[in-house]
């Protein structure tokens, strides 16, 4: 495998590479981070893409799960077909950068990077139409990632059915890596995501009478206590697992005990045997606490990701597009995993492929925490993701 590896890198890497317009990529990216739009409401971006795509004289397809598209570039002869995807949406935060290019909406920016995704798949498109390959490159432009909808939309309306492919691949920049690194790992890189929630009903009252009442805040604070206990002693310790309390609502005031209190929370992981036992040890320390107090229970578990679960021969296949893309010391393999979560997972369970982060720098250009106001995607990073591409469509579409 090792020896293989290293003929197709050198292969790859011996190919002829195209200049790239550097500028040209920064203004995709700069005209997209303007126009942050939420979920599938991505009129106006998709709008941008789709004609950035029609000027490079490639075929588009709209309306794939409802604003989804797909750029083809058929070449040669062969019914070899790989897909390359990038997501297009922005997210519900109030941007505080103050350049030129930030967003004109207010409340919405682009604060996890899907700005420079979308430049770097524009920027594969456009060098791909002057290099040779034999077979068809699809370039999937994903809706709704930040709401986990985004990917399932584009598979339930037919994407894999419409533009057949063999496999496919996803790229996400990744803060605190240094610029233009390239990391992956077979198996679990990115975990799944579940939300819960625990609505507490007790009997509220005057605060100075507590002994008259059910308190649901005291019964709520026990339960995130023992939550607690689930990581440490129901999953075995060689598993990751994640679960954490992110919101508590009451309908109490300052002299008031509540009588609801309503706990939400996350919890990530990497098998769907660790997410059951976490969905179940939550709701019997939850329903026990509240028997225990007098107090009901109403419980909602939801798994909103699947566990982003790269392919190891499509691992490989990326790992040699990286080597023939960076030097040894700015390609990480195997990378660890992360805990974040990301809707790509739902390709994978119906294709072949794997995902790939790219550095966005660990100083401050490009070392901003995503979903952070002051994040930005690292311009310096858009020539490394575009020949990324491009040395995985030559290596794997090879004539």
């Amino acid at each position: 495998m090792e020896q293989r590896r290293k003929e197709v890198t050198e292969s790859v890497a011996n190919a002829s590479q195209p200049v790239l317009d550097v500028s040209k990529l920064v203004a995709w990216r700069h005209a997209l981070h303007r126009c942050p739009e939420l979920g599938f409401e991505l009129s106006e971006t998709a709008g941008y893409i789709e004609g950035q795509l029609r000027e490079l004289g490639i075929e588009t397809h709209s309306e794939i799960g409802q604003v989804g598209l797909v750029g083809v570039m058929r070449k040669g002869d062969s019914n070899r077909a790989m897909g390359l995807r990038a997501d297009m949406d922005a997210l519900k935060i109030q941007e505080l950068n103050t350049f030129e290019y930030r967003s004109k909406t207010e409340g919405h920016m682009h604060a996890c990077g899907h700005d420079g995704h979308s430049a770097m798949l524009l920027g594969a498109a456009e060098a791909l139409r002057s290099l040779d390959f034999d077979g068809t490159v699809y370039f999937v432009f994903q809706p709704n990632e930040e709401h986990g909808l985004g990917a399932q939309a584009m598979i339930d309306d037919g994407l894999f059915d419409r533009f057949p492919m063999d496999a496919i691949y996803g790229m996400h920049n990744m803060p605190g890596r240094p610029a233009g690194q390239l990391a992956m790992k077979p198996d679990g890189i990115m975990a799944g995501e579940d939300n819960f929630s625990l609505t507490i009903v007790g009997r509220g009252g005057h605060a100075s009478q507590p002994h008259q009442h059910i308190d649901p805040l005291v019964i709520g604070a026990e339960i995130i206590l023992a939550m607690q206990t689930i990581v440490a002693r129901s999953i075995d310790p060689a598993e990751l697992a994640v679960v954490s309390v992110t919101e508590i609502e009451a309908d109490g005031t300052v002299n008031v005990v509540p009588s609801i209190v309503t706990i939400k929370g996350d919890c990530r992981s990497f098998k769907r045997s660790v997410s059951e036992t976490i969905e179940r040890r939550l709701g019997e320390l939850a329903q026990g606490i509240c028997h225990a107090h007098g107090a009901e229970l109403r419980f909602s578990y939801q798994r909103v990701f699947h566990a982003t679960t790269n392919h190891p021969a499509e691992t490989e296949h990326a790992l040699a597009a990286a080597h023939a893309t960076n030097p040894a010391e700015l390609v990480e393999y195997p990378c660890h995993p992360m805990t974040a979560s990301d809707d790509f997972a739902h390709m994978l369970l119906e294709k072949k492929g794997a995902y790939i982060f790219i550095g966005n720098g660990s100083d401050s250009v490009g070392g901003c925490a995503l979903h952070n106001p002051h994040y930005d995607f690292n311009d310096e990073i858009l020539a490394t993701g575009v020949r990324f591409w491009i040395n995985l469509v030559q290596q794997q579409l090879s004539s």
